[in-house]
């Protein structure tokens, strides 16, 4: 028996058991209380800034956020032994609240059912129970909201969506969960004042790790959702009305070639289009939860983020390099490759070097990450990267220059320019059609598609 039916049968039971609200002069807190009967009990947490003289008490759509929070929490702790029973002990969820949790759940574990060899049965892999009471549900919130909440990573998508709207003229706030150096520099260079950035805290129970080294479970969780969860309740305390995220077109594509398995399952647009419409059935905040880039392709985005030369020496997108301060690119990651290679059309070989302070394109390590993003492998790096064919198109407009230019191709290109996906006399066309490409499938309101398109125009 493997370790998954194992610990499904040695701990067939989750329980999320409790979650409460408090509140002090400036904050908002949330903490949970989530169990595995017989093995571990977690007490992970929440701080939310909150204006001066604003309440959530006897607010039943606070209430409906701060439960739902929870419930994007527990998965992550739930997965340590995948209990096929996830028992609801404070709280209650219609039969299409279920079906959208085990939605999010089943497709956003994809990676981790992936990599631990798990094949579960999409329908029966978690029953969802409840035993606590069922929430009363009332008309909906009645504040006056206006403006923008935009989360801000540090990377080159959210600060291009920031540059965008704060030229344009929108109000603007700035989102994080648990503030780094490069989220400050991008408010700063932006134009914006420090008291423009909304830092929440996560407190994650530790104690998750320690079962992860002792064998238990573990793998990639669909943390955006994590993120759009919080960011509702930001934006609900704050008075803002929409949730701008930067996630792409390019989210859309399955990290593992010809399987439903994708990294990006919470940045992709069928995951946005659920959650904006469990919000308005659900939560009834009024927040509106959308992403400004989902028109656009990673390609696109790179072009026009280098118009704006200002965020090159501030801006990081390495998830590793995050993890350390201040932030930093590691220059050992598929994602520091990808962001070298869509930039590498746009940017001189010395200019990428000065970026990462390294020459990944030279790297030898660099090979099999090299490999896994132009599509000559079985699957592309598990991390946040663009689309195979906007990466061989981004390295061949590259090789196109330098040969124009008369220079020597880096390590890396010199195989790709003489194999087969090196097409160099279609790159142009493939190029611009990228540029005149706007994808439809998207949840823009007018004003911000009129936006995009002006800005689109402008720089492409």
């Amino acid at each position: 028996m493997d370790r998954y039916e194992t610990f499904r049968n040695d701990y067939p039971l989750f329980r999320f058991v409790s979650y409460d609200v408090t509140e002090t002069d400036s904050t908002v807190e949330l903490n949970y209380v989530f169990s595995i009967d017989g093995l571990k009990e977690f007490r992970p947490g929440w701080s939310f800034p909150k204006p001066e003289g604003v309440s959530v008490k006897d607010d039943p759509a606070f209430e409906r956020l701060a439960f739902s929070m929870g419930m994007a929490e527990a998965v992550s702790y739930w997965k340590a032994v995948c209990s096929p029973e996830f028992r609801i002990e404070c709280g209650s969820l219609d039969e299409g609240q279920k079906k959208w949790w085990k939605k999010l759940w089943y497709m956003g574990l994809g990676e981790f059912f992936y990599v631990n060899g798990i094949t579960p049965d999409k329908e029966s892999f978690v029953s969802i129970t409840c035993t606590g009471a069922e929430t009363v549900p009332d008309e909906g919130a009645k504040r006056e909201l206006s403006g923008c909440l935009v989360p801000v990573g540090g990377g080159k998508d959210s600060a291009l969506t920031l540059e965008t709207l704060v030229q344009a003229g929108e109000e603007c706030r700035c989102y994080a969960i648990n503030k780094r150096c490069s989220i400050s520099a991008t408010v700063e260079t932006a134009g914006l004042p420090e008291s423009a950035l909304i830092t929440a805290q996560r407190h994650f129970d530790r104690s998750l790790i320690e079962l992860n080294k002792a064998g238990y479970l573990n793998g990639h969780t669909p943390f955006s959702s994590i993120v759009a969860f919080s960011a509702e309740i930001t934006a609900y305390l704050h008075g803002l009305k929409y949730v701008v995220l930067s996630n792409e077109a390019s989210a859309n594509e399955s990290t593992v070639i010809g399987m439903e398995v994708n990294h990006q399952y919470s940045k992709s647009f069928e995951f946005e289009r659920d959650f904006h419409e469990y919000e308005q059935k659900y939560l009834r905040t009024g927040v509106y939860y959308f992403s400004f880039l989902r028109p656009l392709a990673e390609f696109q985005i790179a072009a026009m983020f280098v118009k704006h030369r200002k965020y090159l020496p501030v801006f990081r997108s390495c998830n590793l390099g995050s993890k350390v301060s201040p932030d930093i690119w590691c220059c050992e990651c598929p994602k520091c490759l990808f962001i070298c290679l869509i930039l590498s059309p746009f940017l001189t070989l010395d200019e990428l070097k000065e970026v990462f302070g390294k020459d990944l394109l030279n790297d030898e390590g660099m090979t099999e990450y090299f490999t896994e993003l132009i599509g000559a492998s079985e699957h592309k790096p598990f991390e946040c990267v663009g689309s195979i064919d906007e990466v061989k198109l981004a390295v061949t407009l590259a090789i196109n220059r330098l040969n124009k230019e008369g220079k020597e191709l880096p390590l890396l290109f010199r195989g790709f320019a003489a194999g087969d996906l090196y097409d160099p006399d279609s790159a142009e066309e493939r190029c611009r059609d990228y540029f005149r490409s706007y994808n439809e499938q998207n949840l823009l309101p007018d004003k911000f598609s009129r936006i995009l398109k002006n800005e689109m125009e402008r720089l492409l």
